[in-house]
């Protein structure tokens, strides 16, 4: 068993929200529940005790929690949780009125702005009185075309106290793109800004706005908020409104709509590489409940504590940053490229906004590593005490980088669950270790396991990651799917009343998890299955390289591993840096990872949230159509994998 790479201590734990949540339970249960494994293991067999101590211990505000916690539990899907009660989302985060910080929105160019509790809450109440006016009620949907800032969390508070759905996506989506989406739901309300920044460049939104609204005659009003001029032009915006002008400066008050715990909160949608996007619909109390588990329990946020994330408007991490509002903490919002002005823009905020947990990709901290960012050395973190990883599984060499070139002490959580659940499978610990390469822990309540081909558990082995029995954030269903088929579809056509949530991982002996990729995407050289971050792993000790994407290429009658890379400004690939790559793979893995070829392309194709689209890719290689370009933040890198004369031969 290799050593760890931080260990809480004990003041630690034992002042963790986890540690008293775990003396909760041993007092009401009568048990003596001792670390994670137990109280993960309970949390499991006794789902219902575990969800019912949940909602008392985050304190959810409602009608009533109701005797019945889960109805028809046998049955995914179709399972129910708190059928009796009615709450209201939107209240829920809004429970704390008083001067402390609630928000903090920073931007790229050095803006910043922030709001208490108390001003968040006045502010959601003259939204929440225009939208009203505006004939918005239950089961509206209202859309978010918006950057990350403040006005777009009181938007969606505004939407959800009226029992109204909220669903957005960033400004950097194309006309296709969000007509994909919203089109499919049908908002009666549309906000946006009059534009955004991105990279040094100013970029304009209502010409995009004017294109999606002749495609979307049931929106009613375009409520714009300004963000790059003060009074910003909105004449030819049909059913055009200023932020100002469409709220009731006179509304004190939020009336709060309780709805039943399984009514739409929120529709978010798939990323769309393979067709349209699927339009995904999470329920107000499941998302709640969850993302108070996760907040409290797992991440340990305090009222104390700057909560931060690094999201757009279009990734379900924006959704989970802003539940914090529902502990109390501060909530930090940016807006803008994590690089621009300078790639150290992130920590000079941590730094002076005292962040105490910082979330983001692995993409991102790989990316730093690269351009040789070391913050420990630059800046004063004393307050950090969590740092959040996900989007793709974090390198071993990227948990290495974290402890050595930001800060040694530090809860490093990997993160892993997704859009399809609003939230986690696989979390952060603050009573645990951290183990390089491994998420420290699967999720309390969630009973997850590693499925082989036979549909029974294997034990130190790689398989598909499942859920076995139902949890409270799982999808209602998907918008327009009234028989339920595409979702059965998605997660339960591999195995029968078993969520499969398509990717390939394994349990390790630390009782933690690594996530070797996505299931769809995993090699068959020869028969035998290689997930891809195994082989995303290596290349990333290879200096001179920059990114790099791998596929299986159908050839002679098996599969090929073939190996992209993007290689660092000055660097190009020759017969050295392949052996290198060669090496390094061989030497850490098994022969049958090392890439038949290996080839340098000029860019690597991704989703708009900063996923690598290796299916794309594949498809692209085998002359197959890549039905939904719009998904991609950079579709014109598909055209360089087309007719590649080194995949000839």
């Amino acid at each position: 068993m290799s050593a760890p790479l931080w260990q809480p201590s004990q003041s630690r734990v034992e002042s963790s929200q986890l540690h008293k949540f775990t003396q909760e339970v041993n007092q009401r249960f009568g048990l003596s529940l001792n670390d994670y494994s137990d109280l993960y293991q309970w949390s499991v067999e006794n789902d219902q005790d575990f969800w019912s101590l949940m909602w008392d211990y985050g304190g959810i505000i409602a009608d009533q929690k109701g005797d019945t916690v889960l109805v028809d539990g046998d049955k995914m899907p179709g399972a129910r949780w708190f059928p009796e009660s009615k709450l209201n989302f939107a209240e829920n985060l809004l429970k704390y009125r008083d001067d402390r910080t609630a928000l903090v929105f920073r931007g790229e160019k050095d803006q910043r702005s922030a709001i208490t509790y108390a001003e968040l809450y006045t502010k959601v109440a003259q939204l929440a009185a225009g939208l009203k006016k505006a004939g918005v009620g239950k089961g509206d949907r209202v859309a978010g075309f918006v950057p990350n800032c403040a006005e777009t969390v009181i938007a969606m508070l505004a939407t959800t106290s009226l029992g109204a759905v909220w669903s957005s996506c960033s400004p950097d989506f194309g006309i296709n793109g969000v007509l994909d989406r919203f089109g499919q739901i049908k908002p009666k309300v549309l906000f946006t800004t009059d534009g955004y920044y991105y990279s040094k460049k100013t970029l304009n939104s209502l010409e995009r706005v004017e294109g999606i609204l002749q495609h979307l005659p049931e929106i009613e009003h375009v409520v714009v908020i300004p963000f790059v001029e003060e009074t910003p032009e909105i004449g030819n915006i049909n059913n055009g409104v200023l932020l100002g002008d469409f709220i009731d400066q006179d509304a004190t008050e939020v009336e709060f709509e309780r709805v039943s715990f399984d009514h739409p909160l929120y529709i978010m949608y798939s990323s769309g590489t393979t067709g349209v996007p699927k339009c995904i619909v999470h329920s107000v109390g499941g998302t709640l409940i969850q993302h108070l588990k996760e907040h409290i329990l797992h991440t340990d946020v305090t009222r104390d504590d700057v909560l931060f994330y690094y999201t757009t408007c279009g990734w379900m991490m924006w959704n989970w940053l802003v539940s914090g509002l529902a502990t109390g903490c501060t909530v930090l919002l940016y807006d803008g490229s994590p690089f621009h002005p300078r790639p150290n823009i992130l920590w000079n905020i941590a730094e002076e906004e005292g962040i105490s947990i910082f979330g983001t990709s692995a993409k991102y901290i790989a990316a730093l590593e690269k351009v040789g960012e070391k913050p420990r050395e630059t800046h004063n973190l004393e307050k950090l005490k969590a740092a959040l990883s996900t989007g793709s599984p974090l390198a071993h060499e990227s948990f290495e980088y974290v402890y050595r070139d930001i800060k040694a002490d530090l809860c490093l959580s990997s993160i892993s669950g997704g859009t399809d659940i609003v939230s986690c499978f696989a979390l952060g610990c603050p009573t645990r270790p951290v183990y390089a390469g491994e998420l420290q822990c699967r999720g309390l309540g969630m009973a997850v396991d590693i499925y082989g081909d036979t549909g029974e558990p294997v034990r130190g082995d790689k398989g598909e990651l499942v859920c076995a029995k139902p949890f409270p954030s799982m999808p209602i269903g998907f918008w327009n799917d009234d028989k339920g088929e595409k979702y059965h579809s998605a997660y339960f056509d591999t195995f029968d009343n078993i969520w499969a949530h398509g990717d390939y991982a394994e349990v390790t002996e630390n009782d933690g998890l690594i996530i070797h990729g996505r299931s769809d995407a995993v090699l068959n050289p020869g028969g035998v299955r290689i997930g891809t971050a195994e082989i995303y792993r290596q290349v990333e000790k290879v200096d001179q390289v920059m990114e790099s994407l791998c596929i299986g290429q159908d050839w002679q009658d098996d599969v090929r591993v073939v190996l992209f890379v993007r290689m660092k400004e000055g660097e190009s690939l020759n017969a050295d840096i392949e052996k290198e790559i060669k090496d390094t793979i061989r030497a850490n893995t098994t022969p049958r990872h090392v890439p038949a070829k290996i080839i340098e392309i000029a860019d690597i194709p991704r989703t708009i949230s900063g996923k690598i689209v290796e299916l794309a890719v594949r498809n692209v290689v085998h002359n197959r159509p890549v039905k939904n370009t719009d998904a991609l933040a950079n579709p014109e890198a598909l055209e360089l994998y087309k007719d590649l004369p080194q995949l000839q031969d």
